[in-house]
């Protein structure tokens, strides 16, 4: 298998949204289904037999304990057994089901349904304690208490069943297109961990590359864990590549990727010094991948690159910070591909897909890192007539948290003030969307009624000087307009710890 596993996915990164959540069960469900449907069972579905690939399509692995249905037998994961199973009850596509349910929890939360130090812990919390419905959005309570039921025959039959209540429950909540959207967000992330895995094998050989790709840890991960990263590390060179301007690979998978690109903020992390000028160096590296589109020209991601931060010395923070300097690309490939795949009008069909996408560092520390993003797409249809898309993002060093709209400007009278020192609003500038006075909802990604989401209509960079706004083209203005505003004309509009965050001394050159 090409991909990931999903406990890698896990250990790197803050609990997924619910559509990428869902997407991943439902993939390694309709494994299970078809072992069900000849008289099988897994008995050990875990995070580490769970590969997600560059695609963002998930498939169950490792059938090596697997046994009949109605057999009685031991083995399996502790933090993903069934109640009958601790009682060493016969085994059915139920206790499957359950496992599978335990793991749909992880995703969400990021932590086990049942956790606990030792076997006998572990054994009386899976008997005897309550779903822990409240731990998950309210859309998703009633898979999660149908899937954890104590006993067998409250769960879902099997798999199939499972997944036809799951396409019900995701599609009244977060719309027809969900599973799309997880994908995206799924097939991102995977391409940006495998390197690591590929280049541990280079260095270090199979067992280091097992390391790298995080299988084979933790509570719950056993042997076959590590062959199957092992099997991961060996295969991904020849499917996705992540190169860097540099002659080290950098691909640093983040913490929170997948809450950034749900548009849900993380938990906000203690703060912790950021380190000196000279200690912090930004990358650029490239992602190339091939996304296959059912009915659609497979999607080619080509020199897409996006900003990698380096010397950090707290590395939780240092994930968390690339994270979020990645999620403006993982937001423009889930855009794209949600598009590719919906209805055209004739003579607008895509006949190719092809997605770019070009970083502009305009603050490279040593507090904030500020980027723009300017986004190509190429359909060989009359859709190609639209201007490149473009995002930006500024975050905090020492927290790894995006900076918004209300960390910058404390009030609406402070974008009033801002309003008041920015150019008159003549005609060109109407065209390019300039038209005062500034409200914080333009700086916010726009939500349609169909559950799409797009890049805010005005962008807003830090550069040493002053702040950049950029106003999203449109086809009146296929330029867009920037304007900047010295920050020695504004220090009353943006807040003073963000002011103190910004050095006036040239940034670092990108390696």
């Amino acid at each position: 298998m090409h991909g990931a596993s999903l406990r890698t996915l896990l250990d790197r990164y803050e609990p997924m949204s619910p559509e990428s959540a869902l997407a991943v069960l439902k993939g390694s469900l309709l494994g299970l289904a078809a072992a069900h449907a000849v008289g099988v069972i897994h008995r050990d579905y875990k995070p580490a037999n769970v590969i997600v690939q560059p695609d963002g399509l998930s498939k169950l692995i490792d059938f090596g304990v697997a046994g009949l249905i109605g057999e009685r037998f031991g083995g399996g994961t502790p933090a993903y057994m069934a109640p009958e199973r601790w009682r060493g009850r016969p085994a059915s596509p139920a206790a499957d089901v359950y496992a599978a349910t335990c793991v749909f929890f992880e995703c969400v939360t990021g932590a086990r349904p049942y956790p606990g130090t030792d076997r006998a812990e572990l054994r009386r919390r899976h008997l005897e304690d309550p779903v822990p419905v409240e731990a998950v959005p309210e859309p998703l309570r009633p898979l999660l208490e149908r899937g954890l039921a104590k006993e067998p025959a409250a769960r879902p039959p099997g798999a199939a069943a499972f997944v036809a209540e799951l396409e019900r429950a995701a599609s009244a909540a977060y719309g027809p297109d969900w599973e799309a959207r997880g994908w995206g967000a799924l097939g991102v992330a995977t391409a940006a961990v495998l390197p690591l895995a590929a280049a541990a094998l280079a260095t270090g050989g199979a067992a280091g590359a097992a390391t790298a790709a995080g299988t084979g840890t933790g509570a719950g991960a056993g042997a076959g864990a590590g062959a199957a990263g092992q099997g991961i590390a060996a295969t991904t060179a020849a499917k996705v590549a992540i190169t860097a301007t540099t002659a080290t690979v950098v691909a640093t998978a983040g913490v929170g990727a997948y809450s950034v690109i749900a548009g849900e903020e993380p938990p906000a992390p203690t703060a912790s010094p950021a380190p000196p000028l000279e200690r912090v160096s930004l990358t650029t590296p490239a992602l190339e991948q091939t996304i296959t589109l059912p009915g659609r020209p497979a999607l080619r991601i080509r020199d897409a690159r996006y900003v990698q931060v380096s010397g950090l010395a707290d590395r939780a923070v240092q994930e968390r910070v690339n994270a979020a300097l990645r999620a403006p690309l993982e937001e423009a490939v889930t855009g794209f591909r949600r598009y590719l795949v919906g209805e055209h009008p004739p003579g607008s069909a895509p006949q190719c897909a092809e997605l770019g996408a070009e970083p502009r560092v305009r603050l490279g520390g040593p507090r904030l890192v500020s980027v723009l993003y300017r986004f190509t797409t190429r359909t060989c249809s009359v859709a190609d007539e639209d201007p490149p898309g473009a995002d930006a993002v500024t975050v905090d060093l020492s927290t790894g948290r995006a900076l918004t709209v209300d960390d910058l400007f404390p009030d609406a009278a402070s974008l009033d003030r801002l309003s008041d020192r920015l150019p008159p609003p003549d005609a060109a500038r109407r065209e390019c969307g300039y038209s005062p006075p500034l409200r914080p909802a333009l700086f916010r990604p726009q939500r349609f009624d169909d559950g799409r989401t797009a890049a805010p209509q005005i962008l807003f960079a830090l550069t040493s000087t002053g702040l950049e706004l950029q106003f999203q083209r449109s086809l009146p203005c296929p330029q867009g307009l920037v304007l900047t505003a010295p920050y020695d004309r504004i220090r009353d509009v943006i807040r003073p710890e963000i002011l103190k965050k910004i050095t006036l001394t040239p940034t670092p050159e990108r390696s």
